[in-house]
């Protein structure tokens, strides 16, 4: 219960050590206003029976069941070491229980179809105090990879980001954009992808044009 604490202007929460809770990568509901309520997290298609894991190591918070028709039918919520709490519905089996202590990637739950589902898929959210984040902007399910190693929450800015460039991921953050280097790049490619100058880049940066990029290094945009 989050109803008197202060939520920060800023927290800067850190990614690594995630594991991607399914090795599904179609996403069939984004976060976002869905017929007059509020998605607070993305849907990914999983089969009933599939495996569901821990995206970082922490404690069971919740485990329920919200009813045949209602809700997140069968949910696990995890509280992380990282400040964000992860929560995972619609499961067909919960296979951990409240206060355990979970691994990254330690098996949760069994992908399915319970509560108000029209067909079977993981309803996967993360938060932080309470304040729903667009895991858009944390996973990318489609490359089975995160999108920033170090994510900075914005109160009130945690939302969308603009569609994925080809090759490479930027995401939004308040009003910084980062870019994620992928295999391959320069910093003539990245300039092409974002539409910001290498200067501009160098600058955000502290880097020079003879700077030697790194796979999976995350450059800001703006």
């Amino acid at each position: 219960n989050y109803k008197n604490v202060s939520i920060p202007d800023s927290f800067k929460i850190d990614l690594s050590g995630y594991c991607m809770p399914t090795t599904n990568t179609k996403v069939t509901s984004k976060f976002g206003p869905r017929r007059r309520r509020m998605h607070n997290g993305i849907d990914v298609k999983v089969y009933i029976g599939d495996t569901i894991r821990a995206a970082f190591s922490g404690k069971v918070r919740i485990v329920k069941n919200q009813g045949r028709r209602t809700g997140y039918g069968k949910y696990v919520i995890i509280r992380h070491e990282n400040g964000l709490e992860t929560v995972y519905g619609h499961l067909s089996k919960q296979l951990v229980s409240e206060e355990q202590y979970v691994e990254a990637g330690e098996v949760i739950g069994l992908g399915g179809n319970t509560g108000r589902s029209t067909g079977s898929h993981l309803h996967f959210e993360t938060r932080f105090l309470g304040q729903a984040i667009n895991p858009a902007l944390l996973f990318d399910f489609e490359k089975q990879d995160i999108v920033t190693d170090t994510y900075l929450f914005k109160k009130g800015n945690n939302r969308y980001r603009r569609s994925t460039s080809k090759g490479g991921v930027v995401a939004s953050s308040g009003d910084t954009q980062y870019y994620k280097v992928r295999k391959g790049d320069s910093l003539s490619r990245i300039s092409q992808k974002t539409g910001v100058s290498i200067d501009r880049l160098c600058k955000l940066n502290g880097i020079t044009r003879r700077t030697t990029l790194r796979v999976n290094q995350v450059l800001k945009c703006s």
